[in-house]
C-alpha cells in the first residue's frame, strides 16, 4: 500500500478548509481515511498546527484539532538523526526539509504538498494532490 507524508500546509488547508485549497485536499484526507493509502504526518506537524488554529480559534478547538490529528494519521518520528539529515538537504525551507527527512527516515512513498517548489531538492518525490489522487485512481 502506498504511504505517502502530507505536508502541514496540507493538512491546515483541511482543518482550516483554506480556499482554494480545500476541496483538493480534502480528497485526499478521505481517501486515507478509506484507506487507499497510509497517511503520516511529521512529529512538527501537529505543534505547527496548533500555533496556527491557536491564532483563529479558542485553545480548546486548537487542541482537539491536534488529537483529532494523531488519531488519525500514523506519525513520523523528528529525532537527532532526522534533524542532521535535514541540515544535510539543502533546501531552502528548514521545515520543509523536516518533513522531507522524517518521510526519508520512515521510508515513505511519496510527500504530499501544493509547494511543489519548495521539495524540489527533497530525496522523497514530491506530488501535488490533484497528481497523487490519479495515481491512487
Amino acid at each position: 500500500m502506498t504511504r505517502a507524508l502530507l505536508d502541514t500546509n496540507i493538512i491546515l488547508d483541511a482543518l482550516l478548509a483554506r480556499e482554494p485549497f480545500g476541496g483538493q485536499v480534502a480528497a485526499v484526507w478521505q481517501a486515507h481515511e478509506d484507506e487507499l493509502f497510509t497517511g503520516y504526518l511529521s512529529a512538527i506537524t501537529p505543534a505547527t498546527v496548533f500555533y496556527v488554529a491557536r491564532k483563529q480559534l479558542d485553545k480548546k478547538q486548537a487542541l482537539r484539532m491536534v488529537n483529532d490529528l494523531t488519531d488519525t494519521f500514523e506519525v513520523c518520528a523528528v529525532n537527532h538523526e532526522v534533524l542532521r539529515s535535514a541540515l544535510r538537504l539543502e533546501m531552502e525551507d528548514f521545515e520543509d526539509a523536516i518533513q522531507s527527512a522524517s518521510a526519508l527516515a520512515e521510508g515513505l512513498d511519496f510527500i504530499v504538498t501544493r509547494d511543489l517548489k519548495d521539495y524540489k531538492k527533497s530525496p522523497v518525490k514530491a506530488i501535488s494532490p490533484v497528481e497523487f489522487m490519479r495515481q491512487l485512481g
